[in-house]
């Protein structure tokens, strides 16, 4: 199999399965690249059907203070998208409507606003953990938007992208537990599609030198693991799945206690839905219903 972005792309653009909107890493989603998406989805839904998780539903923007409390501009400036809007006269507002008509910068006449484009998935669900937890703990699932500020012409590298998540608080006993149970379960379910998947340790993409250590940090914890597939390279596959243990990081930003007091842990796992559809597509060919039989019944049920 041939390993090459551009002729991935221009496959997925050839066969109407993305649109391109002009942005990098931003394109449009044909019916096709949707139903697969959704297919997806739908065979997460039935694999986690007797967990119990409840099931949330967020806006793609947060309150910018969950990103100011859990400290995520001192590890990803980069990757923030905070979101700008106009409070001035109408006079201002002219001469807004002039810069942007010319061609002129005009980003320094907006102001910051209350939200941001939420940058994880698992963020919004945490403030309202804030409390005592139940004996068996707390499980939630969701499917979320995410920004992130990384414009490439890599079309696994998107700006904007969605998530089924699952987010698990505990004792740290029930969230580890629960972490590599769902590890070796999303193995498991890429494999039974024809993927080649494999798992292995990873770090978030922290930003300057000060981040080398901490993800390293996270490597040595065993903090970060990975479900890769190969889909635009061989020697550096794509990440479709990632498990994230937090230790009592976000327990302790927003009060999330265990019945006998303790810090509560949490941990959180996603996958991402466009990544896998591309998965499939590059594995399998653009043409779903060339797909292998066994591939398509566990999708198409």
């Amino acid at each position: 199999m041939e390993y090459d972005i551009q002729s991935f792309y221009d496959g997925l653009v050839a066969h109407g399965l993305i649109i391109p909107v002009g942005v990098q890493g931003a394109f449009g989603r044909g019916a096709v690249f949707e139903d697969v998406l959704e297919r997806f989805n739908e065979a997460v839904s039935r694999l986690s059907h007797d967990d119990g998780a409840e099931v949330y539903t967020f806006p793609p923007v947060i309150d910018r203070s969950v990103l100011e409390r859990v400290h995520y501009l001192d590890s990803f400036p980069h990757l923030c998208g905070a979101i700008h809007s106009f409070f001035g006269t109408a006079i201002q507002a002219l001469a807004l409507a002039e810069r942007a008509n010319s061609g002129q910068p005009w980003g320094e006449m907006l102001g910051q606003t209350g939200v941001v484009l939420n940058p994880a998935a698992c963020y919004p669900v945490y403030p309202s953990f804030a409390g005592t937890l139940p004996a068996q703990g707390r499980l939630v699932t969701m499917l979320n938007w995410v920004y992130r500020h990384e414009p490439s012409p890599e079309p696994t590298r998107m700006q904007s992208f969605r998530v089924r998540e699952f987010v698990r608080a505990g004792t740290p006993d029930q969230v580890i537990e629960w972490r590599d149970m769902w590890l070796q379960r999303g193995l498991d379910l890429l494999q039974s599609l024809g993927l080649p998947a494999k798992a292995d340790l990873a770090s978030d993409p922290f930003f300057g030198r000060g981040g080398k250590v901490l993800a390293n940090a996270q490597r040595e914890q065993k903090l970060k693991f990975e479900v890769l597939v190969p889909v635009i390279s061989l020697d550096d596959p794509t990440a479709c799945c990632s498990f994230n243990y937090h230790q009592d990081h976000f327990g302790s930003t927003f009060g999330i206690n265990t019945g006998d007091g303790a810090v509560a842990h949490t941990a959180c796992l996603g996958f991402g839905l466009e990544r896998v559809t591309m998965a499939l597509f590059k594995q399998h060919g653009f043409e779903p219903k060339k797909w292998p039989a066994d591939v398509r019944s566990k999708l198409w049920q």
